[in-house]
């Protein structure tokens, strides 16, 4: 939350220009005349100290700050997409490195995992010991969210990230 102009409440102010350049300490009034003056926002950037130190910023600058703090605050609280990587129940030894390499990256930058193994057939089985030893090779890197799954045409299986 920021303070500004008329809602800080302290009776004196350490008063930052719009260069940076150090003004002291000056009572809350005359700080925000001289924010009318120069056409700007008198802002409070630290309520613990006291007197609290105020800054001048040019209009809307403060407003537009404080939106853009609030967005990203708001973008690191999502959670990570849910990505999804497809194999076959016949895959050789080097690609299943390379899914796996993928799977590992993709739950370190905290995205989640979902791996799918189209089926036909009788390859349910082989395409479920796939998945397992997937899942016991990740085990450093995330956690399954819910059991292996087969049906129809796919079996898959979601990791979350650690």
């Amino acid at each position: 939350m920021v303070m500004m102009n008329e809602k800080i409440r302290a009776s004196e102010v350490r008063l930052t220009g719009l260069q940076g350049e150090d003004l002291g300490i000056v009572p809350r009034d005359e700080a925000l005349a001289k924010a009318r003056e120069l056409k700007a926002d008198l802002v409070c950037t630290s309520l613990m100290s006291s007197p609290p130190p105020c800054k001048l910023i040019d209009k809307g600058q403060a407003r537009k700050q404080a939106d853009q703090e609030k967005r990203s605050a708001k973008a690191k609280e999502q959670p990570g997409k849910i990505k999804e990587l497809r194999l076959t129940p016949h895959i050789e030894e080097h690609d299943y490195d390379t899914k796996l390499r993928q799977a590992a990256k993709l739950l370190g930058s905290g995205s989640s995992v979902q791996l799918v193994v189209r089926i036909q057939g009788k390859e349910g089985p082989k395409a479920k010991e796939l998945l397992e030893r997937m899942l016991k090779d990740l085990t450093g890197s995330g956690k399954k969210q819910s059991g292996i799954a087969v049906s129809g045409k796919q079996a898959s299986v979601q990791i979350l990230p650690l």
